[in-house]
């Protein structure tokens, strides 16, 4: 059983929700990404995902690009992203974390010493935005005989078929993308997302979690009466921005804290 999923598994167990908050390595600088991972781990998280800067992330709405341009011009890189999860593992080797990026970066290092260099720095899941599942078996498998779990995105005009195929090679957890558009985005459904999570359970056989549209402490109780967890990013970024490097831990940590607190308030019978 990987680390993630024995985190579904406990949480399952305890009828909580998992809580997912991203930040971008290297955003607002790279000595601030350590202090903000530890800051999210004390305000309740239960897996990070750490994006990793692209110059062209096409998924991303307006504040997740301002990210990864603060991140790339204070020059991260993929290399120095693995060297801040090697650096958070020294004091933290419970907290799962997912790399969350794009294809580039991966390909340029070669996918082989990525695997191998991304479960060396202690990385416990990875999820490619434009790897589609069902060109990915070779990929999927070599996460996992490093011990990683590949996770994939579906969004709501997802067919059967790739519901099918992200069952077959994915693991750890599904990120449903909660409507059209890119993060960050408003409008959220819940309807639509009640909707849609049974029949993506069905498929896949693993926990689904929901981002894109959750701006607060209530949007998120809605989706965690939905989901198995709530996956929060550009409010986060946000934050960061308003509060500047210093002060910026502090805010997210209280930030995420009322995030938790509320999807702790959901009976443990409503997903």
């Amino acid at each position: 059983m990987s680390k993630i999923q024995a985190r579904f598994s406990a949480l399952q167990q305890a009828g909580r929700r998992a809580l997912i908050p991203f930040i971008t390595a290297g955003d607002p600088s790279g000595d601030a990404t350590l202090p903000l991972m530890r800051a999210l781990v004390a305000g309740g998280a239960d897996i990070i995902e750490l994006g990793v800067p692209f110059s062209d992330p096409m998924a991303d709405g307006p504040t997740i690009q301002r990210a990864s341009e603060r991140a790339l011009a204070g020059g991260m890189s993929l290399r120095k992203v693995l060297e801040i999860v090697r650096a958070f593992r020294q004091g933290d080797t419970d907290t799962p974390v997912v790399l969350m990026g794009y294809a580039n970066p991966i390909e340029a290092m070669g996918v082989d010493r990525f695997a191998e260099a991304a479960a060396g720095a202690g990385v416990d899941g990875v999820l490619v935005v434009d790897y589609p599942p069902q060109e990915s078996e070779a990929f999927a498998n070599r996460l996992k005989a490093s011990g990683m779990d590949p996770i994939f995105l579906l969004a709501p005009t997802s067919s059967e078929a790739r519901m099918r195929d992200v069952g077959r090679f994915g693991s750890g957890y599904i990120y449903y993308v909660s409507l059209t558009g890119v993060t960050g985005a408003g409008h959220l459904d819940h309807g639509q997302v009640a909707a849609r999570i049974p029949a993506i359970r069905e498929a896949v056989g693993m926990p689904v979690g929901v981002g894109f549209g959750i701006r607060d402490a209530a949007s998120a109780r809605r989706i965690g009466e939905m989901a198995d967890a709530v996956v929060i990013g550009s409010r986060i970024i946000e934050e960061i921005e308003t509060a500047g490097e210093a002060e910026a831990p502090a805010r997210v940590e209280t930030f995420i804290r009322g995030i938790r607190e509320a999807l702790d308030t959901i009976p443990r019978e409503a997903a």
